[in-house]
């Protein structure tokens, strides 16, 4: 299998050698531009690197330092004084698209970079103290993979102390999330305090070696781990559990919004529209959520009636999360229950798509240590190059907490068609520039496409079982009471409470998802705006189009129009569909 760096060259050298001839100089100056930032970008971030599969940086955690932060600022500042050198005008329709791209998401990071919201590197669902999870994808095949791990390891006191200056700097300007989170990190750090370095998460990769590294190597690699585990990485642990314990976590802000910090107000409504990629106020977005959220309670009443309880809808709720039979006992039955759902749902995707990603996806649980503190399910991308697949992430954690009736709708959303097909066919899309496959995720688009992705399982045949509609619907409520509850707490200043109960009262959903669900809205505000937002834009595409086209309408060829340009803004997205309907309708 070819490494990532011989991918990459090669790409530079197609750009280089097969298109120099012909393109004009302005193309050439905006290429030029987009590989020198793409290269940068890898650079500047090793991490991201090696999450796509580039091992060149394998040896290097980022440098988070605030000079660093700083100096990636100007970085961006600068290359689009570049951009703005080109000339628009001369450049082909799809490289217009790839130079708007390109300024919209340099000039989105110039404006976060101005909410000074990386001053908050740690919550409950990821920092530092999650750093060992790359190690999940990063394939450890040669001794030099192994040492590059050592030599990040040993490293790793300047990855805390940068960090550490991060969360100085966030307590003294008043940059903190609320104590409501922050208060489950505590735990998190001292998982990494061990006095055995053999069981630290860091020492993983060390458990396992190819069988082509001979036994002595391997024991020689193994004693630099743990001393490096036991000298660099523990002792930063302490530091950091020290600092956060009696220093940081005192100063957390007491309530569950982002109201409450230094200009709050003005992020959050930057963050809706940021994230939405819409002009949409927190106030409208409420508003939306409310209206969804009573025509969905209508849908689930038809259900309830169906299979013939006859309670009310918030009895029929609390039938759904206790009675026994709706949950597997053991771990092990509900990987396998998971794994069968999408074997079920792989073929019944002809259905509705024509064009299908190369690359194949796997089923894999949360790791243990996180898996207490996080949300049921997540995707995680291929490998630029297709050498590691894309993993569906699976919460195996308290398996009497995960319903089965969520588990096809959950399938749908994460895998396919939802964000592995997304995802995957964005990473294969030829001359794309890099920074579109790789780079580009608009949050509207992609969680829109995975919740619109649930929607289908009723043309796939996937909801025979009414219990399995009910929690397509419970999947899609969950959607639209987010945008309440999120507004709710960070705009109309909800306490946490009040966003769980209003969470019970609407969903199905257990009270361990729903309070971790709320959590992490709590320390990702604005992100949970963007599902149901973006699965709205991209139904009301599909009924215009549907409208407009009647007897032509072809929905394999609709999601090929959605899926073919990859992630983009909605407002781009529905010129794109309406570019595609007046030009069949011309045919």
């Amino acid at each position: 299998m070819k490494t990532f760096a011989a991918f990459l060259l090669l790409i530079c050298a197609l750009s280089v050698f097969s298109q120099t001839d012909t393109r004009n100089p302005e193309t050439q100056k905006l290429y030029a531009l987009f590989d020198s930032e793409w290269q940068w970008t890898l650079e500047n971030n090793p991490t991201f690197a090696s999450y796509l599969g580039d091992k060149r940086y394998n040896a290097r955690w980022d440098d988070v330092s605030l000079s660093a932060l700083e100096a990636r600022n100007r970085r961006r500042v600068d290359a689009l004084a570049r951009l703005k050198q080109i000339d628009r005008a001369k450049l082909s329709i799809a490289d217009r698209l790839n130079f708007d791209l390109f300024q919209d998401s340099y000039e989105s990071s110039i404006d976060n970079f101005k909410t000074q919201l990386y001053l908050l590197p740690i919550n409950q669902r990821g920092g530092i103290q999650t750093a060992y999870e790359i190690t999940e994808l990063i394939p450890f095949r040669s001794v030099k993979d192994y040492e590059d791990w050592i030599t990040r390891l040993k490293s790793f006191p300047t990855y805390m102390d940068q960090t550490l200056g991060l969360l100085r700097e966030g307590k003294a300007t008043g940059m903190l999330w609320s104590r409501l989170v922050l208060n489950r990190v505590p735990a998190q750090l001292e998982k990494q305090i061990v006095a055995d370095p053999e069981k630290s998460s860091f020492y993983a990769p060390f458990k396992k070696f190819n069988s082509d590294i001979p036994a002595g190597e391997q024991e020689r690699l193994r004693g630099l781990a743990r001393d490096a585990i036991s000298t660099a990485v523990v002792p930063s642990f302490k530091k950091l559990n020290t600092y956060f314990t009696t220093e940081y976590l005192p100063a957390s802000y007491p309530e569950a919004g982002i109201w409450q910090m230094k200009g709050g107000d003005k992020i959050y409504e930057f963050l809706a529209r940021d994230y939405t990629t819409t002009n949409l106020t927190p106030k409208e977005i409420h508003e939306k959520g409310l209206s969804e959220v009573g025509r969905i309670r209508a849908e689930m009443e038809k259900i309830k009636t169906q299979v013939g309880f006859a309670g009310s809808l918030q009895e029929f709720f609390v039938h759904l999360r206790t009675d026994p039979k709706f949950y597997y006992k053991t771990r092990g039955e509900l990987l396998d229950a998971y794994r069968a759902i999408s074997k079920r749902i792989d073929p019944e995707t002809t259905k509705v798509f024509r064009t299908f990603p190369r690359v194949p996806y796997g089923v894999i649980p949360v790791p243990d240590e996180t898996a207490p503190d996080t949300t049921t399910a997540y995707y995680n991308a291929p490998a630029a190059d297709g050498s590691r697949p894309g993993y569906y992430y699976v919460n195996l954690y308290k398996p009497e907490t995960r319903p089965k009736w969520e588990m096809m709708a959950l399938s749908i959303h994460e895998a396919v068609p939802g964000h592995h097909f997304q995802i995957a066919l964005q990473q294969e899309l030829g001359e794309t520039p890099n920074f579109r496959k790789y780079g580009l995720g608009y949050t509207a688009f992609v969680e829109g496409w995975g919740l619109y992705s649930e929607s289908l399982g009723d043309e796939m045949g996937l909801y025979t079982d009414p219990y399995d509609k009910f929690g397509q619907l419970t999947y899609e409520m969950w959607r639209a009471v987010r945008l309440v509850v999120d507004t709710g707490m960070h705009h109309f200043k909800w306490d946490r409470q009040k966003a769980i109960d209003y969470f019970k009262n609407n969903a199905a959903k257990t009270e361990q998802d729903i309070v971790n669900e709320i959590d992490r809205y709590i320390s990702m505000p604005g992100q949970a705006l963007a599902y149901k937002i973006g699965e709205l834009k991209i139904k009301e595409l599909r009924s215009r189009s549907r409208t407009a086209l009647g007897d032509r309408f072809d929905v394999k060829e609709f999601h090929d129009i959605i899926l073919l340009s990859g992630s983009l803004p909605l407002n781009i997205l529905e010129k794109n569909v309406d570019e595609w309907i007046a030009k069949k309708k011309a045919t």
